[in-house]
């Protein structure tokens, strides 16, 4: 570890876009901010292989590119940047606490933006099968099934662009889908329905994987039809994702689902604590909201420590 002070105006919990974005105009503003991070800068855009509905840039950007950016532009404006695992919090007291694997951190001003992670469908087979031929990142995982057949289950944004994404690796890719309709943009439903290389289950859910050492197939359950198998050596889970809010559940307020509760001023329910980012109750969960909600929560955050 790094030589690294233990008392900070701001303390921003995750270094994805949210996190970053908050960094940059909490540093811009002229205050000590430390960003701790348990995976990558960037967060899960580094996983998206390419963004195109991001404003000012009209061809699109790569994930890791725009990840790559945000972390340079957050250093540039002096925020300091530290991988860390979080470990417990008190936000109680004037003075928030944090203790990582590196030890206890201060901060009057304390921005949540840990995001959210994969949500698991709970079916058989798939603890016991994960990393053996089920992956939940298609840009992560993609060159493993090269020339294979794979599944990606889901039906929003996400689960359309990560089949789409597997069409420049595999040789067949089904779309299993529970509904007749998907829910993903228009823009992205044309692509998946002009492409020879998907095939769509819909009215579909999936039942089981199944595999010795490996995945080998999948049982199906069509809402009429009843059961089938087909053969994959691949699946792609994309069927949502849950807030990374666990060391936080007794300390703010948050939603049946695990989302935090803000204002539009990203303020929790606790003095001195905001949240931005996918890990906010809210309506839309884009790249762009989420750069947006980081900069309204360092500005909130800096206004607090200048006691306006």
């Amino acid at each position: 570890m790094t030589d690294i002070k233990n008392e900070w105006e701001i303390i921003v919990i995750g270094g994805g876009p949210a996190g970053l974005a908050a960094a940059v105009y909490g540093g811009r503003a002229g205050h000590s901010v430390l960003v701790l991070e348990q995976m990558r800068f960037g967060g899960e855009i580094t996983n998206t292989d390419w963004v195109e509905n991001y404003p000012g840039f009209p061809e699109g950007v790569g994930g890791v590119t725009y990840g790559e950016l945000l972390e340079q532009q957050a250093r540039k404006f002096g925020a300091v940047l530290q991988f860390d695992m979080l470990e417990k919090v008190d936000f109680k007291g004037q003075k928030k606490k944090v203790w990582t694997a590196e030890g206890e951190f201060v901060a009057s001003q304390i921005i949540i933006a840990t995001g959210t992670e994969p949500r698991k469908l709970g079916v058989k087979g798939e603890k016991e099968l994960q990393g053996r031929g089920i992956s939940y990142c298609a840009t992560c995982d993609a060159a493993f099934f090269r020339d294979k057949e794979v599944a990606v289950v889901g039906g929003g944004d996400a689960a359309v662009e990560e089949a789409l994404f597997m069409t420049r690796f595999a040789s067949k890719v089904y779309l299993i889908h529970r509904r007749d309709s998907l829910r993903a943009a228009q823009s992205l439903q044309d692509k998946l329905f002009s492409h020879e290389g998907v095939e769509v289950f819909w009215d579909t859910e999936l039942q089981e994987i199944k595999g010795e050492k490996k995945l080998e197939s999948l049982l199906l359950k069509h809402k009429k039809e009843g059961l089938f198998e087909i053969p994959v050596s691949g699946v792609f889970m994309s069927v949502g994702r849950e807030p990374q809010t666990q060391l936080f559940a007794h300390q703010i307020k948050l939603d049946p689902n695990g989302f935090i509760i803000t204002d539009e001023e990203m303020r929790t329910s606790l003095d001195g604590v905001l949240a931005a980012g996918d890990v906010r109750y809210k309506l839309l969960r884009q790249l762009v909201t989420a750069a947006a909600d980081g900069a309204i929560a360092a500005h909130v955050a800096s206004r607090e420590l200048q006691n306006f």
